[in-house]
């Protein structure tokens, strides 16, 4: 299989654009076994410092630096001691913004459900924080043709953010209807 990673330029864009854009895209996991991928099917876009929902809401700190770096790169961290979140980069440099992958689905037709279900099942721990997702190693998103019309995608508040209170309303999850 020819490795076609998206180019950097797909991730500098707006935040909600890049999420709506990643909606069909294909997650790609390289590993001793050969290449597993899943149809991006969910995800979760956090935006500007300002966003309360955000790890980048209280400023740049050692865990969150990544975000305020270069679009296409990952952040990865563990919530509740034993959960992976994989999340992508977006925006300009200096801008804290990124999107977490929160489900895909399988080649084989399974539905990955949750961030932490998507790592486990994909191998991605927090080895793969500040990975650059445009060199097309170990872990790469691609474009394999699909094109979602707007009917296709639904937006809803996102989940678990609850303290982050208006900012928690946000319609800033978009899942590909009937998944």
């Amino acid at each position: 299989m020819k490795r076609r990673p998206l180019a950097r330029s797909f991730y500098e864009k707006p935040t909600l654009t890049v999420a709506r854009n990643l909606l069909g895209k294909y997650l790609v996991r390289e590993r001793a076994g050969g290449l597993f991928s899943g149809r991006i099917v969910e995800v979760e876009a956090y935006v500007g410092p300002e966003d309360r929902a955000s790890h980048a809401s209280r400023g740049k700190t050692k865990r969150t630096e990544i975000m305020f770096g270069q679009a296409g790169l990952t952040y990865v961290y563990l919530i509740y001691g034993m959960y992976h979140c994989f999340n992508i980069v977006t925006e300009r440099e200096g801008y804290p913004a990124a999107i977490l992958v929160r489900a895909v689905e399988l080649e084989s037709g399974e539905l990955v459900d949750g961030p932490g279900k998507l790592c486990r099942q994909l191998d991605i721990s927090r080895a793969h924080n500040r990975h650059d997702l445009t060199l097309g190693k170990q872990l790469w998103v691609e474009d394999r043709g699909e094109r979602l019309a707007p009917r296709m995608i639904v937006r809803a508040p996102r989940i678990g953010v609850e303290y982050a209170k208006e900012w928690a309303k946000k319609p800033w999850r978009l899942r590909i209807k009937g998944l």
